[in-house]
């Protein structure tokens, strides 16, 4: 009788001089009051996590999100209705959002963004891909309207998305988060002078072309974050992931792009400050 092996339990990287956790969901993390979120920020600056950006994906946890940025000054919020709840986003939560936004703590409209993923593997309780495209064209003009970056979420919507995002208002901030297309994408994307930011499943064996992707970014315009409590990196794949573990990912990106770690995580925390507008 074959068994699986136990996941491993994560442990702490080896702290970088410094790393900024671009994309993170903190409530889904278990914060849930101010004391838990400054404990899962202190475990993370012991790794060297000088920030995070933490992400609702519905109004409810957008709320939180920004509630956590104004318990901690080392956490930012990023507010927006995930694709997949695109259904949900009427006109009270609408007028719920744009108070969200307008707050300084907000520093980025998101995620939002296109899924076909879940339309294919739960159309019910997935709002229809029309519906996405509303609501993202709806959270482009919010974020140009405050003059905040517009989070992307993108899951197996390449072309669409890209079609969308070109029609951006001008002088839109974009950031792809959690990127996973392939190298093509990657590189349009950088032409357009996009954010792409790299979590845990670059780490994972099967996503060679994943990294190619990662090496070819401009220094200035690469991100690194976990998605927490989902994407774990290698070697702990599977296991509950927090802001803590993002030096995994960190030094991963530093490894294909043949960089100093330590001086990358700098860079990629400067980016991340640039991108969201912090003197942090």
């Amino acid at each position: 009788m074959s068994r699986k092996k136990p996941r491993p339990t994560p442990v702490p990287p080896e702290p970088l001089a410094e790393v900024f956790d671009a994309h993170t969901h903190l409530a889904s993390c278990g914060a849930g009051d101010a004391a838990s979120v400054r404990a899962i920020m202190d475990r993370a600056a012991a790794a060297g996590v000088s920030g995070v950006c933490t992400v609702g994906d519905g109004i409810g946890e957008a709320e939180l999100a920004l509630e956590a940025a104004h318990a901690d000054e080392r956490v930012v919020a990023a507010c927006a209705v995930h694709p997949t709840k695109a259904h949900e986003l009427t006109d009270d939560v609408r007028t719920r959002l744009r108070g969200l936004v307008a707050d300084d703590r907000c520093v980025a409209v998101g995620e939002t963004g296109l899924d076909t993923y879940w339309i294919t593997h739960d159309p019910e309780g997935t709002a229809p891909l029309g519906v996405q495209e509303e609501a993202l064209r709806w959270h482009m003009d919010l974020a140009a309207e405050f003059g905040k970056p517009l989070m992307i979420h993108n899951r197996e919507a390449d072309e669409d998305l890209m079609r969308v995002l070109a029609d951006a208002p001008a002088g839109l901030t974009v950031m792809l988060h959690c990127f996973s297309s392939p190298l093509d994408v990657a590189l349009e994307a950088v032409d357009r002078g996009y954010y792409l930011s790299f979590c845990g499943n670059v780490t994972f064996k099967r996503n060679e072309e994943l990294r190619q992707a990662a090496a070819r970014v401009p220094e200035d315009r690469i991100l690194v974050e976990t998605d927490a409590p989902y994407m774990t990196p290698e070697p702990f794949r599977g296991a509950r992931n927090e802001p803590t573990f993002v030096g995994y990912t960190a030094r991963l990106l530093a490894e294909v792009r043949g960089v100093d770690p330590d001086e990358f995580g700098v860079a990629l925390s400067r980016n991340a400050r640039r991108l969201y507008g912090l003197t942090m």
